[in-house]
Order: structure tokens, then C-alpha cells, then sequence
């Protein structure tokens, strides 16, 4: 029996939920999580509806709720929402964000604010908003998204890299003040991840991991219960970064 049996099915919020590697971990949490309950959140609640078919035909229940995570109304009436229909989750997955290059001598202070916004800002807005609860039950996994940028600097990366980088800051604070509240803290980085974003890059899936393999590390993490927290976890394709 695993190590995260319990009596109820878990729940788990899922942001960026829309495409890309948020809905490959609500995917892989419907196939591999009997009775999985899923809250889906992103801004398109089209694409949203669609993973949530695809994750109620593998077993799951999944709920559709639109939410900017980078906006405080809206990530409050989200989590009233989800809150209010089942209580704490049990697992969030602060995986919403954007990205966007531009050199430091480039960049303009509105690209900087929305890169910081999409990326960071929201990665705070919504832990707020949902990990207070969990701390109060005194379980619960939260994972948040960082990136291989939130761990060494690129060019033409100001702003996506310090926002990644308040990412990795964010969690490390967070790992150390919850783990008294009995909520664990894992920061993911992946590299570069075969997803919507890099249409028109110039690569190929071929050069790039699966969304799928970051969900598999992020589904196994958790499996592995409260007796051990996988503080980190860094997945780079076998070629190396690009």
C-alpha cells in the first residue's frame, strides 16, 4: 500500500493547468492516483475544459476554474471556490508562469514587472491563498515551479531568470517555515521542456524532454510521503541545456 494511503481520494490544485507541463501533471495524477480530485486552474477555461475531460475519462474528478494567478481577485475567488468545495488540498502545484527574453540592457521595466508578475507573483498570490489551510490541517505538499534559470544565469535572460530565481528564494523560505506545520516544499527545475512555448524556437521535441517527465518526478515525489521531502528536483534533456 502506498505510503500516501488515506481514506479519502487526495485533491490537488493544479495551476497553468491549461497546456504544457501543468496538464501533463494533472494527466499523470488522473492515471496514476485512483480517484484523484483535481482543481484545474488558468486563464483559458477552453483548453481547461478539455483537460479536464481527458483527466475524467482516466478515472479523476477534475474541476474547471479560471483563475489569473498573477491577479489577487482573482486567485481569492479561486481558492473560495476550491476551498469551499473540499477543504485543504492535499498537493499544489504552483506551475503557472511565462516566459519571455530580453537582455538586461534591453529590457524594459514594464517586460521586467510582467515577467515578475506571471512568474513569482503568482507562485505567492496562490500559495497564499491555499497554503494557510494546509498548514492548519498540518499535512500537505506544496511544488513549486521553478526553471534550470532559477539556478544559473543565462543571457538575455534578466528577467525570466530573476524571476525563477524569487522562485527558488520563495521556496527555500517556505520549506524551512512550514515544515513545522508538517507541509512539504519541493522546488522542481527543468530544463528545456518540449511545450507550447517553444513553438517557433528552432527546436525540436527530439532535443527536449517530455512535459510527461516532469510530471513523473513530480507524481513520485509526493508518493514518497511525509517520512522524506524531496527538497529539490533537477531534470536537464540528455543532450544537455540549451
Amino acid at each position: 500500500m502506498s505510503a500516501r494511503a488515506r481514506k479519502r481520494p487526495p485533491s490537488v490544485v493544479i495551476t497553468g493547468a491549461s497546456q504544457g507541463i501543468g496538464a501533463a501533471v494533472a494527466a499523470c495524477f488522473a492515471r496514476e492516483v485512483q480517484g484523484v480530485r483535481l482543481a484545474l486552474l488558468a486563464r483559458n477555461a477552453n483548453n481547461l475544459r478539455k483537460i479536464a475531460t481527458a483527466c475524467r475519462r482516466l478515472g479523476a474528478e477534475a474541476d474547471v476554474v479560471p483563475c489569473d494567478a498573477s491577479d489577487e481577485a482573482s486567485v481569492a475567488a479561486a481558492a473560495h471556490t476550491v476551498l469551499g468545495a473540499g477543504g485543504a488540498p492535499d498537493v499544489l502545484v504552483n506551475n503557472a508562469g511565462r516566459f519571455a527574453g530580453a537582455s538586461f540592457l534591453e529590457i524594459t521595466t514594464e517586460a521586467f514587472d510582467s515577467l515578475v508578475r506571471d512568474n513569482l507573483r503568482s507562485v505567492f498570490l496562490v500559495s497564499k491563498a491555499f497554503v494557510p489551510a494546509m498548514a492548519k490541517r498540518g499535512s500537505g505538499h506544496v511544488f513549486n515551479m521553478s526553471s534550470i534559470a532559477g539556478l544559473q544565469a543565462y543571457p538575455a535572460g534578466a528577467g525570466y531568470c530573476a524571476a525563477k530565481f524569487g522562485v527558488t528564494g520563495l521556496s527555500a523560505v517556505m520549506r524551512r517555515e512550514l515544515r513545522e506545520n508538517g507541509v512539504q516544499v519541493t522546488t522542481v527545475f527543468p530544463g528545456a521542456t518540449w511545450t507550447p512555448s517553444w513553438a517557433g524556437s528552432g527546436f525540436g521535441p527530439e532535443r527536449m524532454m517530455p512535459a510527461e517527465s516532469i510530471a513523473k518526478a513530480i507524481v513520485d515525489a509526493w508518493r514518497l510521503g511525509p517520512a522524506a521531502v524531496v527538497e529539490d528536483i533537477v531534470l536537464r534533456p540528455p543532450g544537455g541545456d540549451l
